[in-house]
């Protein structure tokens, strides 16, 4: 898998006309960079550089302890020292002398920005009396390709954990009932987490996350000792991890009261709204769309049939990790900066994830997960498509 990303990040060089992509990191078991999980596999704990090139090269500059793992982890050429990397480094840059330098720092892309500001200073009193110093600039586009661009080998392992995901979903189904708390259904969720030797997609704290009836806590809060009732609308959000790849789904399953035969109408529309709309965003993704249009499309179908909008994106990316890639399916809002002119690109994976509030009820929301290819998109996980009701 490295050597993939290896061989897809020179690609990606000379599709951008960057000569050189420099990743400068140490101690990276306490201050990891975010892209080493990628092109390396593996810590490292002196000063490093890890070159890619466009021309086809792929070279390490490590401590001399350090040289054997990294060989032993992925394809570069290593060159160990001992007192100093800077003669090493310098002499690489004079035999590539690239024009273009990109360098792991960003304003926008927190997955671009491993680089602190120490090791940049380091950096820049190597550079200060080279021609290379003025030829730095960010590696955000080099680092939203490659992280937002899966290989069929990754949308392989993305899918195992959204299948090993459904399944516990599945369970959940057969496990709940009315009396039982958040907390309850979670730690239900968990154990089956353990017992499948699966890790979590993100913080336990509130993965997953369940929320049962009106007035819950929201997205991105742990469950609570709130118990469930009928009446309410029930509706987890949770992934897993697995082979160092996660899923991040969301599932509503509704609650019935004494005598009803069927969710009441108000609460059948509103997961229809959500339904319908996650199929017209899908149906809207396609390369080359900037991603503000496809999440206007989930967002005004939801507000056409008289909800309030949702007030978060329709959808990021996933792979590593629940939130991957620069690439984000969201509104023209001041949060966001420029991601929502980004265009989404094919071979890229996304949620679509809209939510509304049933009032009286609770909120109504799914999160499916697709990949989108060149004429479309193609749904990873099994679409929720009818409100799961449970009777006492």
């Amino acid at each position: 898998m490295i050597n993939e990303k290896i061989d897809q990040a020179i690609s990606i060089l000379k599709e951008k006309n960057i000569d050189l992509w420099l990743t400068f990191a140490r101690e990276t078991s306490s201050t990891p960079d975010p892209m080493l999980d990628l092109i390396l596999g593996t810590t490292c704990t002196w000063q490093s550089a890890f070159i890619i090139t466009s021309s086809g090269q792929a070279i390490a500059i490590v401590g001399s302890l350090d040289a054997q793992n990294i060989k032993d982890h992925a394809k570069y050429k290593v060159i160990g020292y001992v007192d100093s990397m800077k003669d090493d480094l310098l002499q690489v840059l004079s035999t590539i002398n690239p024009q273009r330098i990109a360098v792991n720092f960003s304003e926008s892309d927190v997955m671009a920005d491993g680089l602190t500001h120490g090791m940049y200073l380091t950096l820049v009193d190597y550079l200060k009396e080279t021609p290379f110093r003025n030829r730095l600039e960010s590696s955000e586009a080099i680092v939203a390709a490659l992280r937002g661009r899966k290989s069929e080998t990754e949308i392989h392992l993305i899918k195992e954990a959204i299948d090993e995901t459904l399944k516990i979903f599945d369970k959940v189904t057969e496990y709940v009932h009315v009396g039982l708390s958040e907390k309850q259904v979670a730690d239900f969720i968990l154990k089956e987490v353990e017992k499948q030797g699966l890790g979590l997609a993100w913080d336990p704290t509130h993965c997953p996350a369940v929320f049962t009836g009106p007035d819950t806590a929201g997205a991105h809060a742990g469950p609570t000792g709130r118990t469930i009732q009928p009446g309410h609308i029930m509706n987890i959000d949770f992934g897993v991890r697995k082979n160092e790849y996660v899923s991040d789904l969301q599932r509503t399953w509704y609650f019935m009261r004494p005598g009803e035969k069927e969710a009441p109408a108000e609460v059948q529309r509103g997961f229809e709204t959500i339904r319908d709309s996650i199929q017209l965003a899908a149906k809207a993704l396609k390369p080359g769309i900037e991603g503000w249009k496809i999440d206007k499309v989930a967002r005004d179908y939801i507000i056409d049939a008289g909800y309030e909008e949702y007030p978060h994106a329709l959808g990021h990316q996933v792979g590593r990790k629940a939130h991957d890639g620069a690439g984000i399916l969201c509104p023209i809002w001041d949060r966001y900066k420029n991601l929502p002119y980004l265009q989404v690109e094919a071979e890229q994976v996304y949620t679509l994830e809209p939510r509304l509030t049933v009032e009286g009820y609770g909120v109504a929301t799914m999160e499916e997960i697709v990949v989108v290819r060149e004429n479309g998109c193609e749904f990873l996980s099994e679409s929720q498509r009818k409100l799961i009701c449970i009777e006492d």
